[in-house]
């Protein structure tokens, strides 16, 4: 037995909510203060709040997405033994959390693909002529088209991820 734990009283998950105590209320607090905790930091590492101890926004989408993946595994592991209130906070959470990352990686993907031209790869040698249809250019008449490709990718990829 760790730290007082007891586990679930005669291993039945279908019974319902557990009764409210004084215990359980501390107990229901400390569970939206973790899950909001890992949502936090979520957030941070997808560079949608700035790290309040330095003040800079950073993203790193892996620590995001362990975070995320966290807050997945309590859910699955805490099923049938949460308050309502407790599993719509859990179930909330991870859904605005994946929207988020989503949304942070196509505006990462976006804000390099902007930058790839800017890149001295691009520029014509001195003394040559620039070309009047570059890889570059192809891509610009075709853009929005290449752009909902992206998209639909990355979008898939994160379904396949998620998906339920």
């Amino acid at each position: 037995m760790l730290g007082g734990y007891v586990g679930r009283d005669n291993g039945n998950a279908d019974e319902g909510p557990r009764e409210s105590s004084p215990g359980s209320e501390r107990h229901s607090a400390l569970f939206a203060r973790l899950v909001l905790q890992l949502a936090d930091l979520a957030m941070v590492m997808m560079g949608r709040v700035p790290n309040p101890q330095t003040g800079q926004t950073h993203r790193d989408f892996d620590a995001a997405q362990m975070f995320i993946d966290q807050l997945e595994m309590l859910e699955v592991k805490t099923r049938g033994n949460l308050l309502p209130e407790e599993s719509r906070l859990l179930r909330d959470t991870l859904m605005q959390l994946r929207l988020s990352f989503v949304d942070a990686v196509e505006q990462a993907g976006a804000q390099t693909e902007s930058r790839a031209p800017e890149g001295p790869a691009d520029a014509p040698a001195p003394g040559q002529p620039a070309p009047s249809a570059t890889p570059a250019d192809s891509t610009s008449t075709t853009g929005p088209a290449r752009a909902s490709e992206d998209e639909s990718e990355s979008r898939r990829r994160f379904f396949k991820k998620y998906d339920v």
